[in-house]
């Protein structure tokens, strides 16, 4: 990522804030620096801010960093693990009724687990239960803060039922409260540029910087054995491929992409293959049946990340009509294994996806246009092996390594 605006770009300007007063920061000691990574998703939860966070976990203890994540825990006691290089300190949880699979954390105060690891840096990875109570520990005890966000509020409104005409008011307040939190950090960052725009827009005061989240380009890479080999690994008919893999939830307008189905079996012998689970899928069949291509429509499920390259390696072309998207993971690996891209025009997803270069862009709701882009892709070997070349060329600039390295001089800047 060593060329990508992500990793170049220049913090967004803004005017400054008053934080609260914090105690003198603590020089280094010389020794591995010892990062605290505060968030409120982690695996197993299986979402794009628990897949980064686990990655920067591992990759910053491989690097040689000593590295605790504060999460909440995945059955409901407190407990400590050691995994992957990484200690992991799972907090008191219960069931978050919104969400069918997520646990909300029980912290009051972390100042005990806070002086007990004695960080020299606290990265937060949200402003919610374990973020903000990280955040408020770590300026009562003269640990630097760094705050990474990745916070939209469509990825709330989903699992909490707010009515439309609620929803402007609902993210006004959510915003607010996210910069009240979020204000408190010596530095902020966000996966994208266009996503550290969207602070600016939404008043944050603070400088933010781009750091994209990076992929491992090692693992993902195009392969040269034929696709129909990894078709059979999932149990898939050897006929061309799109493939959308993420969460099977309302933000990333999964019910779009069957829709367009019909308009691209209308010209072609095709099939979608959707990697993921989420609360959308019962009615995501119901609509493949109701409207004629559930004989086209495969659900994988839960992919093992062992197994991601595989599913890719299946495919023809990618599509991700998700229109709340800060970066997104899924797309850019399937960028780096060589795939064009249909995306839809909406947040971050431009900043991946050049029209006519590596793949194309539809407006939000518009099925015939995404039908259409498909359609043209799926009949086009030629097309898509050119706009393949460049999807793994723009990912090229996206490397995990150079997104660590950074972090990393973050944390020896904020702790001077």
């Amino acid at each position: 990522m060593a060329t990508s605006a992500a990793s170049t770009a220049t913090a967004t300007p803004a005017t400054a804030t008053t934080a609260s007063p914090a105690p003198a920061l603590r020089p280094l000691p010389v020794r591995p620096r010892r990062v605290l990574i505060g968030t409120d998703t982690y695996p197993p939860d299986v979402n794009g801010a628990a897949y980064f966070t686990h990655r920067l976990a591992t990759g910053l203890a491989a690097r040689g960093n000593e590295v605790h994540v504060i999460c909440a825990s995945d059955g409901g006691p407190a407990r400590t693990e050691h995994a992957d290089g990484v200690t992991v300190h799972r907090l008191r949880s219960a069931p978050l009724l919104v969400h069918p699979t997520m646990r909300i954390s029980l912290p009051t105060r972390l100042d005990r687990l806070l002086d007990a690891i004695a960080p020299d840096v606290v990265h937060v990875q949200g402003h919610f239960v374990v973020g903000r109570a990280a955040i408020a520990a770590a300026r009562r005890g003269g640990v630097p803060v760094v705050a990474t966000n990745h916070f939209m509020p469509d990825n709330l409104f989903q699992f909490a039922h707010i009515p439309g005409p609620l929803r402007e008011r609902a993210g006004a307040l959510a915003w607010r409260d996210f910069n009240r939190v979020f204000s408190r950090a010596d530095r902020i960052t966000t996966p994208t540029p266009i996503a550290a725009g969207l602070l600016d827009r939404k008043g944050f005061a603070s400088p933010v910087e781009p750091i994209s989240c990076g992929i491992d380009l090692a693992r993902f890479h195009p392969r040269a054995e034929p696709r129909r080999w990894a078709r059979e690994a999932f149990g898939l008919p050897d006929r061309d491929t799109v493939l959308f893999v993420g969460r099977l939830d309302e933000e990333k307008r999964l019910d779009e992409l069957i829709r367009a189905m019909p308009y691209v079996l209308n010209g072609n012998d095709a099939q979608l293959a959707l990697v993921g689970t989420g609360g959308q899928r019962e009615t995501l069949e119901r609509l493949a049946r109701r409207i004629g291509v559930g004989d086209h429509v495969s659900f994988l499920g839960f992919v093992p990340d062992g197994m991601l390259p595989q599913a890719y390696a299946a495919a023809d072309v990618f599509a991700m009509p998700g229109v709340a998207e800060l970066q997104s993971i899924a797309t850019l690996e399937a960028m780096a294994t060589g795939l064009p891209v249909v995306a839809a025009d909406a947040m971050a997803l431009p900043h991946l996806v050049r029209p006519g270069e590596n793949g194309w862009l539809f407006a939000p709701g518009d099925v015939r246009e995404l039908g259409r882009h498909l359609t043209a892709l799926l009949g086009s070997p030629g097309q898509r092996t050119v706009m393949g070349a460049a999807s793994r060329a723009i990912a090229l600039t996206h490397d995990h390594r150079t997104s660590l390295a950074r972090f990393e001089e973050i944390y020896r800047e904020v702790a001077r």
